[in-house]
């Protein structure tokens, strides 16, 4: 008979199916630092044996171990909180056990419950009660262990029914004190898996995009970021607390590009943020146009004291005038005739920009200094980096940068803005990247938006992907925003900021209701597009829908059911041009239901029907909704309720739920803001 080649195992408890976990622990899952993170696993043994289970967890890298109890929650399936109050990894294990006290006072029970004594049971019991003893004594539970070694001793003394019947009853308590003991045998251990813990605005963030250069308040002249730090009040009171900025760098003068994109460059033109770099300097300088270093540090300061985080471009290519392209000539691609290569999508080509070759002899040298990129910017205070295209660059390299710069910087946040394939925008959630720019610029119908949004909320990427959803951008205007007016605008700002927990406008394109394409029916440049020129923008414009930004904006500080997707619940309506969702914090219980009205030109009505279990609400019970952008309040009862929007007058809803006490009086409900002439028809009864 052959012997066996590998060690047999002896544990009787099995540990699988270790959640949150993503592509079987190679990738770590994604958690907000001070909030609970639930584990969960299938802990069981043969037979009828019951177990124990408990998680430990800890800093990578760290020694002090954290256990804490898990707790069945059915199918043999176990789960229990773990919170990192830190951002950084942490790395965690499922530990299992039979729990042999447990199973003997299962089968004890049975038999005294037919009046049978075995005289085994009180011999068995003081062994496990003094092994039980030890093992609180090693937890440090002194006071415990001492009274459970008592009990051991009276447990052998146990002589008949009743006596063994008491001492049962006492087991149960001792069961509850171990469960809360680290187990020391370790009989079953899961891998180790990680998660990626980040800070809060990972999760919950508003974004505003602008170009320091167009924030100047005179014609014809150049912005500064001096001139940001004044503009930074009016982006405060719309509520953002992140203000991205396109490159900053030096732009180089070599093919640079002209208005509206034109291969041909004027005397006056300033190019492309995007063409980085020039005799002025490369990635880590600012452009002269701009200021110094020195002032941008103090619009870091200035942000910061308004609550604003700034956000970088970080966008790793260059202009043929970048100092890298003399120093580094090896580190972009080059033609069959020696020449380096500029970047391409055909049909489109960007004269104006070299992209870098990622797979140079010198990587070592390349990837140093694209990391000294970063930690030069986060010494000026920089927290939150837009990575630009990072689909155009080799997954190795992000999963390196990444890691790297968490290790002293575990507090710092990336968004990727890859608009590519779906899998590949998977990958690089996988890898690191804390928000993922998403599809929602082109997701028009409700049955595109419903879809959509179920994937991203509940989806087998929800555990890593984290959506940022952005009306438009300065690459893209898209045709939803082309043909509807201030209607189309509100409806979008609605449907992004509350179906997704992250968001974001470039402004004052979208507060200014710019919708002149370069090319008519496409989703691509906006006609003087602000990448190729320096705008002047009229912010007192009367059009202008900052206002309502500022109210949604508002709803979502206030209102923790926004600040998350988990809870996102589509409920039917009967009418393709209307959608309606929901979201609720089962914590404080705070419920918003939103409703929008997809036609931006006709009104539009039907009967919602709710999933009042979603709502936290009971059958048929009358209840408020107070609509957060004009005030209007109205009593709505059970599931089915009518819904009109008159997209002239506003295209939305954004409800706040409020159950009604049972015995309230049955009086209307007093306004909280001054009475207006309600813009839509809200009622259970009839059209």
């Amino acid at each position: 008979m052959k012997k066996p080649t590998k060690r047999l195992e002896t544990s009787h408890v099995v540990v699988e199916s270790v959640e949150p976990t993503v592509d079987g622990g190679r990738f770590p899952a994604k958690a907000v630092s001070g909030e609970p993170v639930v584990v969960s696993a299938d802990v069981f043994s043969h037979g009828h044996e019951s177990v124990r289970a408990h998680v430990r967890w800890r800093v990578c890298g760290g020694r002090l171990w954290r256990t804490i109890a898990m707790r069945p929650v059915g199918n043999d399936r176990f789960s229990a909180p773990i919170v990192a109050e830190e951002p950084g990894r942490v790395e965690l294990e499922v530990l299992g056990e039979v729990d042999r006290l447990g199973n003997w006072r299962h089968d004890a029970t049975r038999r005294v419950e037919v009046g049978l004594f075995d005289p085994e049971d009180p011999r068995t019991a003081s062994a496990l009660l003094a092994e039980a003893s030890h093992l609180l004594a090693f937890a440090e539970l002194q006071r415990e262990s001492g009274i459970v070694g008592a009990l051991a001793v009276q447990a052998a003394e146990a002589g008949d029914l009743a006596a063994l019947a008491k001492l049962l009853d006492a087991c149960t308590e001792v069961e509850e004190l171990l469960r809360a003991v680290p187990p020391v045998a370790r009989e079953a251990v899961s891998p180790r898996y990680e998660v990626l813990v980040s800070r809060p605005v990972a999760a919950f963030s508003s974004w505003y995009e602008c170009f320091p250069r167009s924030t100047s308040t005179t014609a014809n002249r150049h912005g500064t970021l001096k001139d940001l730090v004044g503009r930074l009040d009016y982006i405060g009171d719309m509520g953002f607390d992140v203000l991205y900025l396109p490159p900053m760098h030096p732009i180089g003068t070599t093919a640079r590009k002209g208005r509206n994109n034109s291969t041909v460059a004027g005397p006056g033109d300033v190019g492309s943020p995007w063409a980085i770099g020039s005799p002025a300097g490369g990635h880590t300088a600012v452009a002269p146009g701009l200021g110094a270093l020195e002032d941008f540090d103090h619009l870091v300061s200035a942000a910061r004291a308004r609550h604003i985080e700034i956000a970088l471009d970080l966008a790793f290519q260059c202009s043929p005038d970048h100092p890298w392209v003399t120093e580094h000539p090896d580190w972009f691609e080059h033609r069959a005739d020696g020449s380096i290569a500029c970047a391409e999508n055909p049909p489109k080509r960007y004269e104006d920009i070299y992209p870098i070759d990622f797979d140079t002899p010198d990587r070592d040298a390349l990837y140093a200094t694209l990391l000294g990129v970063v930690e030069h910017w986060i010494g000026h205070g920089v927290r939150i980096f837009r990575v630009d295209n990072p689909h155009t660059k080799p997954f190795v390299f992000w999963e390196w940068l990444l890691a790297a710069v968490r290790r002293d910087h575990p507090d710092v946040v990336f968004l990727s803005e890859a608009f590519t394939r779906p899998k590949v925008m998977h990958r690089l959630a996988k890898l690191g990247f804390d928000q993922s720019y998403t599809y929602f610029t082109w997701r028009d119908s409700k049955r595109e938006l419903t879809e959509y949004f179920e994937e991203l909320a509940h989806g087998p990427g929800s555990a890593y992907l984290r959506p940022n959803v952005w009306p438009n951008t300065p690459d893209i205007l898209a045709r939803s925003l082309q043909r509807g007016g201030r209607p189309s605008f509100v409806a979008r700002l609605v449907l992004a900021a509350g179906l997704s927990a992250n968001y974001g406008i470039y402004g004052p394109a979208f507060e200014l209701l710019l919708d002149e394409p370069a090319q008519p029916g496409t989703d691509g440049d906006y006609l003087d597009s602000e990448k190729f020129e320096v705008r002047l923008w009229n912010l007192a414009d009367p059009r202008s829908i900052a206002d309502v930004v500022s109210q949604v904006n508002a709803a979502r500080r206030a209102h923790r059911s926004l600040q998350r997707n988990a809870s996102l619940q589509f409920h039917s309506i009967d009418n393709e041009q209307l959608i309606c969702w929901s979201k609720r914090d089962d914590e404080s219980g705070d419920t918003v239901l939103c409703v929008v009205n997809l036609d931006p030109r006709w009104t539009q009505s039907g009967f919602v029907d709710l999933d009042l279990a979603a709502l936290g609400l009971p059958p048929k019970a009358p209840f408020n909704v107070e609509d957060l952008l004009d005030g209007a309040s109205y009593r709505w009862a059970g599931s089915r309720n009518f819904v009109a929007l008159d997209p002239s007058r506003s295209p939305a809803h954004l409800f706040v739920v409020e159950p009604i006490p049972e015995k309230s009086p049955e009086v209307p409900r007093e306004r909280r803001t001054r009475p207006r002439e309600p813009r839509a028809t809200v009622s259970r009864r009839s059209p």
